[in-house]
């Protein structure tokens, strides 16, 4: 089957199905959705008290507007989409496409249910990253994964917020860790990308991609469609390398991020 990527952003995208989903509330309230059986959904309750303080909502306007009138005003808003915390003292990745400029101003929602406000400070469209500074924001920052090679069938998560809907953790499979090839969208795109067995929707790029232990293993992209525009249950996500490397030349990153900014995914099995 021939794949394409499509964008996954308030303008583009396609709308995923969902498998099964349960409800249910932690510090913000989750639907648990995709191949999630009731052992998945009972052990994301756990995960979820150990990750969901990393995840933020965001939404994005040009540098002179006003971040809080964004979010109430969805006109203002240039962009929306998820991120999560990578340094406590507020900064925070996200897919370069949510964020648009380096400058523009941003309104992030914390697992506190509080408005923070920020700016793009960083962003590389070539690869469909970006950093954002949130003021006066203290939070509990991913955990980046040791081993960022994934094995076919391995399972993994996702935190983010559908357009017009709740925040969510979607349960899914590892594919492959290599798309095989670049994909460009406009000013925006990636040289490759790990594939996600799973539906996301609108508003989830930018999203973290955790591993069973809660390690924070990639972000959310773009989804999939086939060679006719028809969505697929496939998703891309940039790997947990892509995102040290781009951290590190950045600011000044932990030791974990560190060390994990000089690994590769080239060696990771292609299945």
């Amino acid at each position: 089957m021939r794949w394409r990527a499509v964008i996954a952003l308030c303008a583009t995208g396609f709308l995923g199905a969902c498998a099964s989903n349960q409800v249910f509330e932690e510090d913000r309230s989750y639907m648990v959705t995709g191949e999630a059986t009731p052992a998945s959904v009972t052990a994301m309750r756990g995960l979820l008290k150990q990750t969901g303080p990393s995840y933020v909502t965001l939404t994005v306007s040009e540098s002179h507007k006003r971040n809080k009138s964004a979010e109430s005003d969805p006109a203002m808003a240039v962009s929306s989409g998820s991120g999560f915390v990578v340094e406590k003292t507020g900064y925070i990745l996200t897919a370069a496409h949510v964020a648009m400029q380096k400058g523009y101003t941003v309104t992030a929602r914390g697992s506190d249910g509080r408005l923070y406000s920020g700016k793009v400070v960083a962003i590389r469209p070539d690869n469909d990253m970006a950093l954002i500074k949130l003021s006066g924001f203290e939070g509990s920052p991913a955990h980046p994964t040791g081993n960022p090679c994934l094995s076919k069938g391995e399972t993994v998560y996702t935190l983010g917020k559908p357009h017009a809907q709740g925040d969510t953790a979607r349960i899914g499979q590892v594919e492959t860790m290599h798309f095989g090839r670049a994909v460009q969208y406009g000013p925006f795109g990636y040289p490759d990308a790990m594939v996600l067995r799973m539906s996301t929707q609108k508003g989830e790029s930018g999203g973290p991609v955790f591993n069973q232990s809660g390690e924070l293993t990639g972000m959310v992209v773009s989804t999939l469609s086939d060679g006719n525009g028809r969505p697929l249950n496939l998703a891309h996500a940039l790997p947990s390398t892509s995102l040290a490397s781009f951290l590190c030349n950045s600011i000044a990153c932990s030791p974990a991020w560190r060390t994990l900014s000089t690994r590769t995914t080239e060696n990771c099995p292609r299945l």
